[in-house]
């Protein structure tokens, strides 16, 4: 599998910066994307065509998936526009909340059946995609919200943590994996986050070090937290490689089997 970031800042994007967008491709197959916050379809243009790409998306928070509305346009109205729906899998309620935000009216809710696919995650009920084996795993960050773990053809696995806070739900989807995605927003102060929200850099390398991740990829730091200080904090308790993502980035998912 091929991942390419396309946006990696969190809760807000910044100039240059996207929200949290990531391409996933399967040699051989359309990709998915992985959330799509503010930012991310300009930057998917640039390495995929919108009409043939499905749609997960972890949580209806905006910096998640408040792109949507662009790609919907673009499927509707660009010269070649789609001619067929594409898969758009979330929690309960992403027709209505890509709907409100796709409307021009106040108060009403654009019907997108027209253009997506639309379902809806089970908690660990696999789904079948564009030659990927996507498990999703409801983990702790309000609204709902769900981590992904997802296999490619040549068993080689991508875990994404998602938005959330400290529960044994994110250790399960990461267990051994390949590469392990996860959220680090900011650092370990007790006294600067709330809890049962988002990870510290020091919360991310535990997760990591107990799933026995093969690789630690850190992302979603918010643009006021010391990126260098989260990278610190998590070597501290992950002995694997690790790195901080950053937009345009591509990497590579093998597995060594």
């Amino acid at each position: 599998m091929r991942l390419t970031v396309l946006g990696c800042s969190g809760s807000v994007n910044g100039p240059g910066a996207a929200c949290s967008g990531y391409l996933l491709q399967a040699d051989g197959h359309q990709p998915v994307l992985i959330d799509c916050g503010h930012g991310v379809f300009g930057e998917l243009l640039q390495h995929a065509n919108p009409n043939h790409v499905a749609v997960l998306l972890s949580h209806l928070h905006a910096d998640h998936c408040m792109d949507l509305p662009a790609m919907l346009v673009w499927r509707r109205w660009a010269p070649e526009c789609a001619t067929e729906r594409s898969f758009l899998y979330g929690p309960t309620g992403t027709a209505l909340r890509i709907g409100a935000g796709s409307s021009e009216y106040p108060g009403r809710v654009d019907d997108i059946s027209d253009t997506y696919d639309v379902r809806e995650w089970v908690d660990r009920e696999a789904v079948d995609l564009h030659g990927l084996h996507i498990v999703p795993f409801k983990v702790n960050h309000p609204p709902s919200t769900y981590g992904l773990r997802i296999t490619g053809p040549d068993g080689e696995v991508f875990a994404y943590s998602g938005d959330t806070g400290v529960c044994d739900e994110v250790v399960d989807l990461a267990r051994d994996a390949d590469l392990f995605l996860c959220e680090a927003s900011w650092t370990h102060d007790p006294d600067n986050r709330p809890k049962n929200l988002h990870l510290s850099g020091t919360e991310a390398g535990r997760i990591a070090a107990r799933a026995a991740a093969r690789s630690l990829a850190l992302t979603h730091v918010v643009p006021w937290t010391d990126s260098d200080a989260i990278i610190d904090e998590a070597s501290v308790e992950y002995p694997g490689p690790l790195q901080l993502v950053h937009q345009g980035q591509v990497i590579e998912v093998r597995s060594p089997l």
